[in-house]
């Protein structure tokens, strides 16, 4: 779901794609960075005898909410209006150059039903303490840092195709339906 949404919204900033489609924006969950959960996979391989983990960073965000921090890592903020199903994201504010094809007023998130798992789960989220307190494990890289990283990748992307599909080069550009 994190790259659905970094890379729907990129494309929608540069004006391939029109909108991106999201289920439930209020189910929360544990996001981690690879990076992190590499690291403790390692520090579990050192270890003498063989023992369960859990690797999560025990924290919880909405979806809602990364959506709100890759917009704004694009220059837009966003304001949401109406609830359930008719939920809508609204360009509130563009404050970068990075966002070429939006502008205040622009409906660029929806809910669509299809994307509502049929047996949701409202939040996800790990308890990584014995991780913490046998190995020291903590994760280094927040959320938010790590949708930064995906955010500013999927542009660059995003930015190659539109200037490829600017100059009439027809290239087949990843979007979430």
């Amino acid at each position: 779901m994190t790259r659905k949404i970094t890379r729907g919204l990129a494309n929608i900033s540069q004006g391939l794609e029109p909108c991106l489609y999201m289920g439930n924006l209020d189910s929360l969950r544990d996001w981690g960075h690879a990076k992190d959960y590499v690291r403790m996979q390692w520090m579990m391989l050192q270890q003498d005898v063989a023992e369960d983990f859990v690797i999560a960073t025990g924290v919880q965000y909405s979806v809602r909410e990364f959506i709100e921090w890759s917009a704004m890592e694009l220059g837009i903020t966003l304001r949401f209006e109406g609830e359930g199903v008719e939920e809508v994201g609204i360009v509130a504010a563009v404050a970068s150059p990075n966002a070429v094809s939006v502008q205040p007023g622009d409906a660029i998130v929806r809910v669509d039903p299809r994307y509502f798992r049929p047996a949701e789960v409202e939040t996800l989220l790990g308890d990584p303490s014995k991780a913490r307190d046998r190995l020291g494990w903590v994760p280094e890289i927040t959320a938010q840092e790590m949708c930064a990283e995906m955010v500013a990748e999927d542009l660059r992307t995003a930015q190659r195709h539109a200037l490829l599909k600017t100059h009439g080069y027809d290239v087949p550009v990843t979007v979430e339906g």
